[in-house]
C-alpha cells in the first residue's frame, strides 16, 4: 500500500506507491528521503549546460572552452587530452578510509581527476568542437544536449536534424529555422508547440501533415493557409508576396501578427501522442510512465526529464540522455547501451552496475568512480578483483548507513542518495537547476550552496545590431568580420559563415541577438511548457491539466473535446 512520507528538504509530505517500493526493491536500494522535485533539483544542480569559459587545458596547456571556470578547484582537460592515452584514471585510485564519510572521500577524488571540460563524445564529433553535451555531430556549432545532427547551429535539445539553424527540441527535421517542438519537418520557419510531418510552413502552431501554410495553428492534413483562411495554390502564392521574409522588420511583423492569431483559437492542450497510461508533460510513444516530462520511446518508468533516445525501460528519477538503457536510477545525464546506473552523472556508454560514479564509461561493477573509462570491480578508481571487490562493496553501503554525510544544513546522505548540491562542481545558478528552480543568491547561500558572480562582458564590438541591414540580401560578405553587440545582452557575437549561408538561401534575416540570448529565450520557454496548471475545459466542463494560464489562453479543450473539434 502507498506511504506517506516527509521530505527531509523542503519539509513537504510526498507519497511512495506501491510500485515505487517493488522497483526499489528490484534493484536494492532503499525508498528514497527527498520528494520527487527535490530530488530532480539535487540532479540539475550538477548539470551546467550553457554556461561556457575560456581557460587552458591543464595538461596540454593549450586554449580552450569549458563548463568550468578558469579558477575552477577541479583538474581540467580539453576534449583531444581526456579522450586520449596520456593519462590513466586509475593512477588517481585511493583507498577506503572508514574513518571518514564516503561523499567526503569521493569529493577528494573529484577535485584530483581529471574532468573532461566540455560533455562532448570527442570520438563521434566531425568538426564540431564547440558543443556540449553532445555525440555523433558533424559541422555543428554551439548546440547543447544535441545527437546525432548534421551542419546545425545554436540549439538545445536537438536528435537526427539536418542544416537547421537557431532550432529547439527538435527531432528529425531540416532545413528549420528559429522552431521549437518540432519532429520530421523540412523547411519550416517559426514554428512553436508541437507541428509535425509538415513542409515549406511559416509560424505554424500545433499541426500535422501540413505544407505551404502560414501564422495557422490546429491545422491537419491542409495546404494553402494563412491565417487559417484556406486559398487556391495560386492564390496562397500571390498572397505571400506580401510577406518578405529576408526583411527583419517583416519578420518580426509576421511573428506578431501569427502569434496574437494562435491566442484565438484554443491550443492543444496536452502533448502525449502516441502514448498510454502516462502521466506528465511531452510524452510521445511510451507506455506505462508517470511523471514523465519530455521523453520519447519510454516504458515502464517515472519521474524521467529529458530523453529522447529509445529505448528507456524500467528507470526511476533520470534527468537527461538515454539510449537504450534500462533499471536506471536517480541519475543525471547518463545512458547509451547501460544498465544498472544508480546515482551517476555524466556516465555510460557500455557501462553495467555502476553506483556513485562520476563521467565514467564503459565496463562493469564500479563504486565511486571519477572519469572511469572502461574496467570491472573498481571502487575509487582502484582495481579489485570481483570477490574482494563484492566483499568491500557492501562493506562500504554499511558504512554510508552507520556513517552518512552530514551537510551543512543538516541533511544527511546515506546510501540511496544522489551526490549532494554542496559538492556539486558549478554553482547553482550556473546550473539548469536555477531554470527549474529559481532561487535568489541570499536563498542560496542559506542552503549551503555556493553561488558564482558573473563575469563582466568585455567583448569589443564594431557594430551595433541595430546597425545591421534589414534585408539579408543587403548583408555583404564583410558582415563575417565585424563583432555584433547583443541587443539584448550587450554581449559581443559574430555571424558565421555557415549561418550567413543558410540566411541567404532561405531569404531570412541577420540576428539581433546573439546566439546565447536566442538559445536561452527558448530554453525558458520550454522549461515554462513543462508545467502543468489545472484547467475547467470550455466546452464540456471537464477538469483537466494543462501548460495554458488563463492569460495565455483564454480557451482551453480537454483533449477529448479538442480532438472532436480539430483532428
Amino acid at each position: 500500500m502507498s506511504e506517506t512520507r516527509n521530505c527531509q528538504n523542503c519539509k513537504s509530505e510526498f507519497v511512495i506507491d506501491p510500485e515505487d517500493f517493488k522497483f526499489y526493491e528490484k534493484i536494492s536500494v532503499p525508498p528514497p528521503t527527498f520528494c520527487p522535485k527535490c530530488r530532480l533539483q539535487r540532479r540539475l544542480a550538477t548539470f551546467n549546460i550553457f554556461n561556457l569559459y575560456q581557460r587552458k587545458c591543464d595538461l596540454c596547456k593549450s586554449d580552450m572552452v569549458s563548463n568550468f571556470p578558469k579558477d575552477s578547484p577541479y583538474t581540467i582537460y580539453c576534449q583531444k587530452c581526456w579522450w586520449s592515452d596520456k593519462w590513466n584514471y586509475l593512477d588517481y585510485g585511493q583507498e577506503y578510509d572508514f574513518s571518514r564519510p564516503f561523499f567526503e572521500q569521493w569529493d577528494e577524488l573529484l577535485h584530483k581527476t581529471p574532468l573532461i571540460g566540455l560533455s562532448n563524445d570527442h570520438t563521434t564529433n566531425v568538426n564540431s568542437e564547440y558543443n556540449n553535451f553532445s555525440g555523433y555531430l558533424k559541422n555543428c556549432y554551439l548546440l547543447f544536449h544535441a545527437d546525432m545532427d548534421e551542419n546545425s547551429s545554436y540549439g538545445f535539445y536537438l536528435n537526427h536534424t539536418n542544416d537547421t539553424l537557431d532550432s529547439s527540441i527538435m527531432i528529425s527535421d531540416e532545413l528549420c529555422y528559429d522552431s521549437m517542438h518540432s519532429y520530421k519537418c523540412s523547411r519550416c520557419v517559426g514554428s512553436r508547440s508541437q507541428v509535425v510531418n509538415s513542409i515549406d510552413c511559416v509560424f505554424l502552431m500545433d499541426s500535422f501533415n501540413c505544407q505551404n501554410c502560414l501564422a495557422s495553428a490546429n491545422l491537419r492534413n491542409k495546404k494553402y493557409h494563412i491565417f487559417n483562411k484556406p486559398y487556391t495554390k495560386e492564390e496562397y502564392f500571390q498572397e505571400i508576396k506580401k510577406w518578405d521574409l529576408g526583411s527583419y522588420k517583416t519578420y518580426k511583423e509576421i511573428q506578431r501578427l501569427a502569434e496574437d492569431h494562435w491566442k484565438t483559437l484554443p491550443p492543444k492542450p496536452n502533448f502525449d501522442d502516441f502514448s498510454t497510461n502516462s502521466t506528465g508533460s511531452h510524452v510521445f510513444q511510451s507506455k506505462n510512465c508517470k511523471e514523465c516530462y519530455q521523453v520519447d520511446g519510454v516504458e515502464d518508468s517515472k519521474f524521467l526529464l529529458m530523453l529522447y533516445a529509445p529505448p528507456v525501460k524500467d528507470c526511476y528519477d533520470v534527468s537527461s540522455w538515454g539510449n537504450n538503457i534500462s533499471l536506471f536510477y536517480d541519475c543525471c545525464n547518463c545512458g547509451e547501451n547501460a544498465s544498472g546506473l544508480k546515482f551517476c552523472y555524466g556516465s555510460g556508454i557500455n557501462l553495467y552496475d555502476a553506483e556513485y560514479c562520476y563521467q565514467s564509461l564503459g565496463g562493469s561493477n564500479q563504486f565511486g568512480c571519477v572519469s572511469g573509462r572502461k574496467g570491472d570491480y573498481i571502487i575509487f578508481n582502484k582495481r579489485y578483483e570481483k570477490d574482494e571487490y563484492e566483499k568491500l562493496r557492501a562493506k562500504i553501503i554499511q558504512h554510508m548507513n552507520e556513517m552518512p554525510y552530514v551537510d551543512k544544513k543538516g541533511r544527511v546522505y546515506k546510501y540511496g542518495e544522489f551526490f549532494p548540491v554542496e559538492l556539486s562542481p558549478y554553482a547553482y545558478n550556473e546550473t539548469i537547476a536555477s531554470n527549474f528552480f529559481p532561487t535568489s543568491k541570499a536563498e542560496v547561500e542559506e542552503q549551503g550552496y555556493r553561488w558564482r558572480e558573473p563575469e563582466p562582458r568585455k567583448h569589443d564590438t564594431t557594430m551595433k545590431a541595430e546597425d545591421l541591414p534589414d534585408h539579408i540580401k543587403d548583408a555583404p560578405d564583410s558582415i563575417l568580420n565585424e563583432a555584433i553587440k547583443c541587443q539584448k545582452c550587450e554581449r559581443g557575437f559574430r555571424i558565421i559563415p555557415m549561418e550567413l549561408k543558410f540566411l541567404r538561401e532561405r531569404n531570412l534575416p541577420l540576428p539581433r541577438e546573439c546566439p546565447f540570448c536566442r538559445i536561452e529565450e527558448k530554453f525558458n520557454q520550454w522549461v515554462k511548457n513543462l508545467r502543468l496548471i489545472p484547467r475547467v475545459c470550455d466546452k464540456c466542463g471537464a477538469n483537466f491539466e494543462t501548460k495554458y494560464t488563463k492569460e495565455e489562453a483564454l480557451v482551453v479543450y480537454c483533449k477529448k473535446c479538442y480532438q472532436q473539434e480539430f483532428v
